[in-house]
């Protein structure tokens, strides 16, 4: 384990000495995820990328790009952009990253399922803002806004998500 890990625990998520309060999956944590069973997957998990809304934020780190409007996420494994982001419009299965919500305004992308995706094992595992305290996600980590905003400055190209 690096310092700059992020590691989720039964209390939280240990990041950069920190232990941040965080949901995870309606599902629990799974060794075998499948698209559609709202877990959040073991594994230790790169972070690859970071997005955000720029009507809403600053830029959150230098490395992380915007989420434009008709920017969205291929959930469908019948398709060959599955876990990807992709365009509107585009009539697969897919998760509108430009939200009402603020649930998206900044999203750190891990590698689930990526760059080479498997058919059904499912899409887009994020760290993003959480509805409210104890309220569970599709198997992504969720965390408090300001928690987030804390976080995303400090990741570095190293830096990974741990789920054991």
């Amino acid at each position: 384990m690096k310092r700059t890990d992020l590691v989720l625990t039964p209390r939280g998520l240990r990041a950069f000495g920190k232990l941040l309060p965080c949901t995870i999956g309606k599902g629990g944590l799974s060794g075998h995820k499948k698209e559609g069973d709202g877990a959040t997957p073991y594994g230790t998990h790169r972070l690859v990328g970071m997005l955000y809304r720029p009507d809403r934020m600053t830029r959150p780190a230098e490395w992380a790009l915007p989420i434009r409007p008709g920017d969205l996420w291929s959930d469908d494994p019948k398709h060959e952009d599955y876990n990807l982001m992709v365009r509107a419009p585009y009539p697969y299965s897919h998760e509108r990253l430009r939200r009402a919500d603020p649930l998206y305004d900044l999203v750190i992308l891990t590698d689930w399922n990526w760059p080479f995706a498997v058919k059904g094992r499912g899409s887009a595992i994020f760290i993003h803002q959480w509805r409210r305290k104890g309220f569970p996600t599709e198997g992504c980590i969720a965390l408090r806004r300001d928690h987030l905003r804390w976080l995303a400055p400090r990741i570095r190209h190293a830096s990974r998500l741990i789920i054991a």
